[in-house]
């Protein structure tokens, strides 16, 4: 029997409560959209976002990131989270481009994945957001709304995605990060969300 998870509602009204994530800002470049994904891991957008801004305005591209050394970029990224080590990812990821992509972002995801900090969501996003492939990124949003709205059961992100991938359709696939995401920044508790899933009839 056919489970009725009610993606087609669900997306409608997440939709209709759809407000801007800050970092969409750098929509369809590669560059900014890896850099910029890869600084906001345990960091709050609206930090991530300056310190993006303060890097870019030095760094406009790989080439020119390649030429700050990592003590400059660490300055210019403090304070998002594990702002040295992402400093030291960032020279390493720069580097890398340089000699092995011709200074491009690669379009697949394992190519992304085997670069210094990259991780599936960060990959999954680049894909989805600056090459517009599907991909489904999950972060802590994502994962937690799903398994609320009874899509999946899981413990984790990276479970969270493989079960949303058995079961959503590809043509959601491109718009569930950037929605859940949204929603899940305005309804920031498990209570608050419940209400609002509750008040619009989803679950």
């Amino acid at each position: 029997m056919k489970i009725d998870f009610h993606f087609e509602k669900v997306f409608r009204i997440f939709t209709k409560h759809y407000t801007l994530i800050p970092l969409e800002i750098f929509g369809a470049d590669p560059y900014k959209t890896l850099i910029s994904t890869l600084l906001s891991s345990r960091t709050k957008d609206e930090v991530t976002l300056a310190a993006s801004k303060r890097l870019f305005s030095k760094a406009p591209n790989i080439k020119r990131l390649g030429q700050l050394d990592q003590l400059e970029i660490s300055s210019l990224i403090y304070p998002v989270g594990f702002y040295k080590t992402k400093a030291r990812h960032l020279s390493q990821l720069s580097l890398e481009l340089l000699a092995n992509h011709k200074g491009k972002v690669p379009s697949s995801q394992e190519e992304l994945m085997k670069l210094p900090g990259v991780g599936r969501k960060t990959a999954n996003l680049v894909l989805n957001r600056a090459f517009c492939k599907p991909a489904i990124a999950v972060d802590t949003h994502v994962h937690r709304i799903s398994n609320l709205l009874g899509w999946v059961k899981t413990k984790t992100p990276e479970q969270t995605e493989k079960e949303l991938m058995k079961i959503l359709p590809k043509k959601y696939w491109g718009k569930t990060n950037r929605l859940f995401v949204s929603v899940g920044r305005r309804y920031t508790t498990g209570k608050k969300l419940t209400e609002f899933l509750k008040s619009n009839g989803l679950i």
